[in-house]
């Protein structure tokens, strides 16, 4: 299958024994996928993610357009490739042409609601607009997908959730859930460098740091 993405993208980590992890990232729009602009959603997902993990962190980048069967192919081909997680950023409004959450449901083994709620819950706080947007999140196979908004400035707001002037959170994101959801899929044991994103894991299911 054809596309204009990018090569896959290796970023290194600190040698502490901390888990590789594949993380498949999907821009979708079909003007940017033309040509007819420049993609902005691979740059700023590969950026959030390269600060937020300690991991050593192999990307597979994909930029398509809003087709639903293609969404979905790519979606398959990222689980099978050995992505832990995946995360899509595009189509997720009430348009005619926004079908990433139809295309993410349709390949969904389990949907995990939680996800989209509480997106929605932060970017209500900026625009009342919010409450259009669509995104969801599940798990095919060991992988863990999420739909994320197209914003680049919201895509780091719905990750990150909503700081004050001396950094305490006020509105915790959605990537604080992340790591043990992929703990209890069977996925890498993901560590967060926590002055951007603190992981959340019951005493339980945390490992001593190495």
């Amino acid at each position: 299958m054809s596309d204009s993405s990018p090569s896959p993208t290796k970023l290194s980590a600190p040698a502490r024994g901390l888990e590789p992890v594949k993380i498949g990232i999907v821009s979708i729009s079909d003007r940017a996928s033309s040509g007819v602009y420049a993609d902005q959603g691979l740059p700023a997902l590969q950026d959030w993610l390269a600060r937020a993990l300690q991991n050593p962190i192999t990307f597979e980048p994909r930029l398509i357009p809003d087709e639903q069967e293609r969404i979905s192919a790519t979606l398959i081909e990222l689980v099978a490739a050995g992505c832990s997680l995946v995360l899509t950023t595009g189509g997720t409004g009430p348009a005619p042409r926004d079908v990433t959450p139809e295309a993410t449901l349709a390949v969904a083994h389990k949907e995990l609601p939680g996800f989209g709620e509480q997106m929605r819950q932060i970017s209500l706080q900026f625009v009342p607009t919010a409450i259009l947007s669509r995104q969801v999140a599940v798990v095919r196979e060991q992988s863990l997908i999420i739909n994320l908004p197209g914003q680049p400035k919201a895509i780091a707001e719905t990750l990150e959730g909503l700081k004050d002037a001396a950094g305490k959170v006020l509105v915790p994101g959605i990537f604080a859930a992340v790591p043990y959801c992929i703990d209890l899929i069977g996925g890498p044991y993901l560590e967060t460098h926590e002055a951007v994103c603190k992981a959340f894991r019951p005493k339980s299911a945390q490992r001593p740091a190495g």
